[in-house]
């Protein structure tokens, strides 16, 4: 496309169009567009324009006048070539590019030659005008469609690139489709969220509450005193005295490792506790830990002096005996949090331990309690106090006769243990266990053998079978029967044994009292097995053995006894006089106490009574009796115990007698049985078991008395119960009769010159 204009007010002619290609040439229309102009004739048969600018104005002259066209067409006069054919108009800005375009793409066809051109369509005449006159206009418009039409050479355009887009197209089906995802969407993390909420206020509230607290509220434990134990006449046995005690609030501790290294290096703490502290002062997950307890207050004084930030001492009770040992194999112990771990304050921990109290105050971030803010106090409810039977007077007097017993140089024994009893009452007047340590030191022990510990009681216990057979009145004080040196068991057989008497004695007739002054093994099982097995087993139930007491003291032992279809061989005559049975040394006193009562079986007691703290005295039930044997058997057989005790020839005669005062009694000597059972030992060497038990007044019982000696010296003659027992029960006996204030009945001044 050509398209004409002016510049400079010089007219200036631009010519372009496929005719170039193939040398045709395309013109302006002629006047009315029918035919050829007369400047397209003159230029077909030259092959180039005008030499000069004279010609070019004179054929611009020339062919001016000749021009039809209406005065606008010649203003805007253009020629273009078209499959062959010329138009007219005025040209359309951007067609030259889109013309350019398609001559790149395709081959244009070739312009029809000179004088073959396809005419152009022809327009309807018009009716001329005053604008068909030719003027000077015109005569412009004919110069510049000839300059048009000479050609020239078209300037290079660069191709238009339109850079392609790639467009990603979602396909997530309809638009209801899509509403019903984003609304279950919704719906699900609304519930979601409300389902969060809901365990927040509901599961979780607690923890919540508890977090939100424990960041600006200390709590600070106010331990409860624990009740004092006292002796039936009021004395401390044991008791709580007060000691400071060094703790920490973590929370509240600025500095952890400065802290932790002052409080060790003033307290003497180990490395390990050292550290401890440090580690739990970083952490600040708690409220309260302890830093030490239980420390002189003057040390206090000097970690408080400090005022380092976390730091407080507390006032905490410290569990302490005040007569040394005294008592503590029967008060036990207590650890360092005051609850009890042996004896009665573990029994009785429920009742000792108080209710501890509680401060809690608010503080800000710097420990600081906040004024007006809620603190509340606690107050600590003590526990509650024990009155028990014992005698502390007394209890320290059995102790010191035992250890001076046990360390005579003729004795040496491995312990012992001793049991004073209200012979009506069955109140523990005093029990004592002694024991020697590895060193060879015999001192008192917190163990209560006396009542954890059983053996076989030996001849003690023919007082318990002798009274069956009185009892049941195939025997008294004056039957007398043969006793002869031996008898053996299951003779012929693999079995075959035989038992003898400890002390050698004339062989014939023997009554029964002289059968328990001198203590016959053959003279008790000869009378006592008149009454059959089944009925001594029942007697040893019926005088407390084969099962606990009453009292159920912590570890207690309840001993044993075999039924009598169980019993075999030699074990059919031992359980008469000592063996096929055990005992412990609690148990032996209480049965024992039956015959002092009158043949009235009472259950030992400890407690006496309990003390609450707004000091209300409760008294504890009276211990259960039940009857064993009649008066009268009882009686018989208090009167042969005299006889061991009196007699010249009674196995405690000079050894358990007091002066002044009437005692009944029986020795007992028995084997022990080694770890790996039998009565010998690896060696060929023997292990005894001593006792002897009495009471007094002979004729109106106040006390009962056992004495235990475990492994006396076995090749001294201290091993006997009449040796190396019943001189601690003399010792003994004289400090209840004057610790109690016992004096003897009218008429009783003790064994008289004619019984010796």
């Amino acid at each position: 496309m050509n398209v004409g204009r002016e510049r400079n007010g010089r007219a200036t002619a631009a010519t372009t169009g496929g005719g170039r290609r193939h040398g045709a040439q395309q013109h302006a229309p002629a006047k009315g567009g029918a035919g050829r102009s007369s400047a397209a004739k003159s230029a077909a048969p030259k092959s180039a324009a005008p030499k000069s600018a004279a010609s070019k104005s004179a054929a611009l002259k020339s062919a001016a006048p000749k021009s039809n066209a209406p005065k606008s067409a010649a203003r805007s006069t253009s020629g273009r070539a078209a499959n062959g054919r010329a138009t007219t108009g005025r040209a359309k800005p951007g067609n030259a590019a889109s013309d350019a375009g398609r001559r790149h793409r395709r081959q244009e066809p070739a312009a029809p030659r000179a004088g073959h051109a396809r005419p152009l369509t022809k327009r309807a005449p018009r009716p001329a005008t005053r604008r068909d006159v030719p003027t000077r206009r015109s005569g412009r418009a004919a110069a510049r469609a000839a300059a048009e039409a000479t050609p020239q050479k078209r300037p290079l355009q660069r191709r238009k690139i339109t850079p392609r887009v790639i467009r990603h197209r979602f396909k997530g089906g309809n638009s209801r489709t899509r509403m019903r995802w984003m609304f279950a969407v919704s719906a699900l993390l609304f519930v979601a969220v409300l389902a969060k909420v809901v365990l927040l206020q509901t599961a979780q509230a607690a923890g919540l509450v508890k977090a939100g607290k424990d960041q600006r509220t200390s709590e600070t434990v106010l331990k409860a005193g624990r009740g004092t134990i006292f002796d039936r006449d009021g004395v401390e046995l044991a008791l709580s005295v007060p000691k400071m005690t060094i703790t920490a609030n973590p929370k509240l501790v600025t500095d952890p490792t400065g802290t932790a290294t002052l409080l060790a290096q003033l307290l003497d703490l180990t490395p390990d506790k050292q550290q401890a502290l440090q580690t739990s002062f970083a952490a600040k997950d708690k409220s309260f830990v302890y830093v030490v307890r239980q420390i002189d207050d003057n040390l206090a004084a000097s970690v408080m002096a400090l005022k380092l930030p976390g730091i407080a001492a507390n006032e905490e009770d410290q569990r302490v005996l005040p007569g040394g040992d005294v008592g503590l194999d029967v008060v036990g112990r207590t650890d360092i949090d005051g609850l009890g771990t042996a004896g009665l304050e573990k029994q009785y921990d429920d009742v000792l331990t108080g209710t501890d109290g509680q401060r809690t105050m608010e503080h800000d971030s710097k420990g600081r309690s906040i004024p007006g803010s809620d603190a509340t106090t606690t107050q600590p409810i003590p526990g509650e106090d024990l009155e028990l039977t014992i005698d502390r007077s007394l209890q320290y007097q059995v102790e010191q006769a035992l250890l001076q017993g046990i360390n005579q140089a003729d004795v040496m024994a491995k312990g012992a243990t001793a049991v004073v009893m209200d012979t009506q009452t069955g109140e523990v007047l005093a029990m004592v266990s002694v024991d020697r340590d590895a060193s060879g030191t015999a001192r008192v022990t917190s163990a209560n053998n006396a009542l954890v510990q059983s053996h076989e009681p030996g001849s003690v216990a023919k007082i318990f079978s002798v009274s069956g057979a009185l009892n049941e009145g195939v025997a008294t004080p004056d039957t007398t029967v043969n006793v002869p040196g031996f008898i053996v068991f299951d003779k012929g057989t693999k079995w075959q044994h035989q038992i003898n008497d400890a002390e050698s004695h004339a062989i014939g007739p023997m009554s029964l009292r002289r059968i328990i002054e001198v203590s016959s093994n053959i003279g008790t099982y000869t009378v006592t097995s008149q009454i059959g097995l089944d009925k001594i087993t029942a007697y040893l139930h019926a005088f407390g053995f084969g099962e606990s007491t009453p009292l159920g003291f912590p570890g207690e032992s309840a001993g044993s006894v075999r039924a009598a279809a169980d019993l075999q061989g030699t074990e059919k005559a031992t359980i008469t006089y000592g063996y096929g049975y055990s005992a412990s040394s609690m148990q032996l006193a209480a049965a024992a106490n039956t015959i002092a009562n009158g043949g009235v079986y009472v259950a030992p007691k400890l407690v006496k009574a309990t003390v609450d703290a707004t000091g209300t005295l409760a008294p504890t039930p009276a211990s259960a009796t039940h009857t064993v044997v009649s008066p009268g058997a009882a009686a018989s057989m208090t009167s042969m115990m005299v006889d061991v005790v009196c007699n010249k020839d009674g196995t405690a005669h000079g050894t358990a007698d007091i002066p002044g005062m009437t005692v009944a009694g029986k020795t007992g000597t028995a084997y022990k049985v080694w770890p790996g059972g039998g009565y010998v030992g690896p060696n060929n060497e023997r292990a005894y078991f001593a006792s002897f038990v009495g009471f007094f007044p002979a004729s109106a019982p106040k006390v009962t008395i056992l004495v235990s000696v475990d492994e006396p010296d076995p090749t001294s003659n201290a091993r006997f119960g009449g040796t190396g027992a019943a001189p601690i029960f003399a010792t003994i006996g004289r400090a209840v009769i004057s610790e109690e204030q016992i004096t003897p009945p009218p008429g009783d001044t003790g064994c008289s010159p004619a019984a010796g």
